[in-house]
């Protein structure tokens, strides 16, 4: 299924080698990024009222249809002996399958466990509470799980493709998409400290660079790619930004308490965080040195990161304080149900701004971070480079 021996047209052979367990991971990832920001606008706009909601169908969708397809090629790879993967697969328990397959098998296990025990969280503890929770935390190794092994199996699927010298596009491009659902991902568990309010805090500036770096380093390295940090950063804004144009378009209302907003309709994300301007910078060095020593290009991208995205997200910040921004894109003037009239985010103004010596040094230390995400990046990146099973 995943090797073809008769000529095909360009287009036809490229669609060929892409099977159809890779496009069912794909879409797992896919369905858990779209209902992990539906879900937050939920409990923004209405409140947990029940578990059963669209949004968290949509979350545990991920985890079903990740078990769908890893099960049909692990089992198909251990018991049928023709499997052209064989070949290609490492031994777990006694199951054959690529490597990937196990990962992402595990993390939609981990996701359906988390569910129970997330309901019997909010019955035993409260409705609405903080993200990060056991069941959250579980249900988030889950989501990263499924992600990491999707990447993993649509790499080793292109690197074989190139091996043999077979088209690859398609691969490569579905590689780049689930890896900027993965970058999505590492900015969806920091927004609370990159929101608009603190973006003038140094704070946000070491979130931003602990994750994203890391992600676009080792996807730059594995997809051969030169574009690929930017793809990746598009693709995130582009989430963000859908889902600030399309969640107001639907009526919603308060279930919970207190209310301070008057809240008619789904609440959306703040404006995403401008990790294009960095991810263009380094995608241009790492085209230039990016084959040299490592430390020497983590210690160059580090600073570049983090200085380029603070040039252009520090005035940015400005302009979201301002009324020119209180409108349908930008969405400055949308607040959570239980948002007091009093809070920053509505009367717009930055929360214990951060100047000279505090600023600097925190940004120092963001740097640092940028620069060690990145050497760990390049070292992925190679390894996935390698990955055939």
């Amino acid at each position: 299924m995943a090797t073809l021996v008769r000529p095909l047209s360009p287009t036809a052979e490229r669609a060929a080698h892409i099977p159809w367990y890779l496009w069912c991971c794909a879409l797992a990832a896919t369905s858990v990024t779209v209902g992990g920001q539906w879900d937050v606008s939920w409990h923004r706009s209405i409140g947990r009222d029940t578990f059963w909601t669209p949004a968290h169908i949509a979350i545990y969708l991920c985890g079903v249809l990740a078990g769908i397809a890893t099960g049909y090629l692990i089992f198909d790879t251990t018991f049928r002996k023709s499997s052209p993967l064989r070949e290609s697969s490492v031994q777990v328990l006694g199951f054959t399958a690529p490597l990937g397959a196990f990962l992402c098998a595990w993390g939609g296990v981990a996701m359906l466990t988390s569910a129970p025990f997330d309901n019997w969280w909010h019955n035993a503890y409260g409705l609405d509470v903080k993200i990060i929770s056991p069941p959250h935390a579980l249900l988030v190794l889950g989501i990263f799980a499924v992600k990491v092994g999707a990447l993993l199996l649509i790499g080793a699927a292109m690197n074989r493709a190139i091996q043999h010298g077979r088209p690859y596009g398609g691969l490569q491009a579905l590689f780049l998409f689930v890896a900027g659902l993965m970058l999505e991902l590492a900015m969806f568990f920091v927004m609370e400290h990159t929101l608009d309010i603190f973006l003038h805090q140094a704070s946000a500036y070491v979130a931003v660079a602990i994750g994203p770096p890391l992600i676009c380093a080792a996807a730059w390295k594995a997809s051969r790619q030169r574009w690929a940090a930017t793809w990746l950063a598009g693709i995130y804004m582009a989430v963000v930004i859908t889902a600030i144009l399309v969640l107001p378009l639907f009526p919603a209302a308060p279930k919970l308490g207190p209310v301070y907003q008057n809240v008619t309709h789904f609440i959306p994300p703040r404006f995403p965080v401008l990790v294009i301007v960095p991810a263009i910078l380094v995608d241009l060095l790492w085209s230039w040195i990016g084959e040299r020593n490592k430390l020497l290009v983590a210690a160059v991208s580090g600073p570049a990161f983090v200085l380029s995205l603070v040039a252009a997200e520090w005035p940015f910040a400005d302009f979201l304080m301002t009324r020119a921004a209180a409108n349908r894109f930008f969405a400055t003037t949308m607040h959570d149900y239980g948002t007091p009239s009093w809070a920053a985010s509505v009367t717009r103004h930055f929360v214990r701004p951060e100047y000279g010596w505090a600023l600097w040094s925190g940004l120092g230390i963001a740097m640092l971070c940028a620069a060690i995400s990145v050497w760990l990046g390049l070292l992925l990146g190679d390894w996935m480079r390698k990955i055939q099973r």
